[in-house]
């Protein structure tokens, strides 16, 4: 057994149902400290998180993760129990396999071999780990980051371990991520009888067409690097119950994944704009989840290339699509940022799965962009 396998087989086997981290910051502290990385633990409300830094030079390149994870459901629907790793036809099971335990293994012992390779090597390594991706996103990675600023530390690049990839390990590396923006329509009308509607406003009827303006417009084309913003209703919810009431309230959750083309508050005034054209009595309250950010050719990405290059023999994908990652809190510091993960096919799924090959594959091309980034200078 790989001792990437072995690692990440014991920090599966913790129940760390986010926010809990349930011992994988220890596990990965004592290996971390055994090859002279100094442990700073960062507890922020019932958050557990840790920073580690081995060297006290720049240029500081920094991995970042969470040992947190999301709920497994119902047990029984697992091929195995989603906390007692099992490897079977080459596939390792268990939750947070891809998202992202077997990252974090990936990256201590990509670490423990450069460091045994090269002791003195130049610049710093980090470390940046958190139990709060999964959830809230309140207490973790936004929360370190604002303490490293406090005193003027500063990351030069990140690698953030999330699952990127589609088809093989390493072909597709995210530079980039979109913007997302949410808002909750409260629509008020006046509540009454379906057989008297002169007498009541049926909020329902008086949103559609302005949902189906919303709906059809286009924000943006995008450019390059991002595909054009998106704007996707997420829940509608109206009425008593009952089949013979008009509802005096409805409410609507929607949802952009916005490009560089656009900011946030654009969105947010052709959002009123639209409403106020249609007259609606309403309520809007607006939550600016991430601002979309762009690392282009670069120091990190370059290095990320090449080493999936040297590992796999093919050359990878650059992307901007998916979801939000903790990312977003870095890139506003300045830092080169970019995601290079496993396959992100089951990713919170039952019988969340990784080829056991490729943490092996991860973890050598972690170790190569240490080596491009940390060797090349000297």
């Amino acid at each position: 057994m790989s001792e990437t396998l072995e690692l990440a087989k014991q920090l599966i086997a913790r129940r760390s149902v986010t926010p809990e981290d349930a011992g994988c910051q220890a596990l990965m502290i004592a290996r971390l400290e055994a090859i002279g990385f100094s442990i700073e633990h960062l507890r922020f409300g019932e958050v557990e998180n840790f920073w580690a830094r081995r060297g006290t030079d720049e240029p500081l390149y920094a991995f970042a993760g969470h040992t947190d994870v999301v709920p497994s459901g119902p047990e029984s629907n697992w091929k195995y129990p989603p906390f007692e790793p099992t490897v079977d036809d080459g596939m390792l099971y268990g939750r947070g396999t891809a998202d992202m335990k077997g990252s974090l293994a990936a990256m201590v012992t990509a670490c423990e071999r450069f460091v045994s390779a090269h002791p003195d090597h130049t610049g710093s390594i980090g470390f940046l780990i958190t139990s709060d991706e999964e959830g809230p996103a309140v207490d973790g990675t936004v929360r370190v980051v604002e303490h490293l600023q406090a005193r003027g530390e500063k990351m030069t690049g990140c690698l953030v371990g999330e699952p990127s990839s589609t088809a093989h390990v390493g072909d597709v590396i995210k530079n980039g991520r979109r913007g997302s923006l949410g808002g909750k329509l409260i629509v008020h009308g006046v509540q009454g009888h379906v057989a008297y509607p002169h007498l009541a406003k049926n909020p329902i009827h008086l949103v559609a067409p302005a949902l189906a303006e919303l709906a059809g417009a286009q924000w943006d084309e995008g450019n390059e690097f991002f595909p054009a913003t998106t704007f996707q209703i997420s829940n509608i919810n109206g009425g008593t119950g009952a089949t013979n009431v008009i509802p005096g309230e409805l409410e609507v959750w929607f949802n952009f994944r916005f490009s560089t083309e656009v900011t946030a508050e654009e969105l947010q005034q052709q959002v009123e704009a639209i409403l106020d054209r249609h007259e609606l009595d309403y309520n809007l309250k607006w939550e600016l989840s991430g601002q979309p950010f762009l690392t282009p050719s670069g120091e990190l990405v370059d290095a990320a290339c090449k080493a999936v290059q040297a590992v796999t023999g093919q050359k990878p994908e650059l992307s901007t699509a998916g979801g939000t990652s903790d990312g977003r809190f870095i890139a506003p510091t300045g830092a080169q940022v970019l995601e290079l993960g496993p396959l992100n096919a089951t990713i919170h799924k039952v019988d969340e799965c990784v080829n056991v090959a490729d943490l092996d594959l991860l973890s050598q091309m972690y170790e190569h962009i240490l080596q491009e980034l940390l060797l090349s200078s000297r």
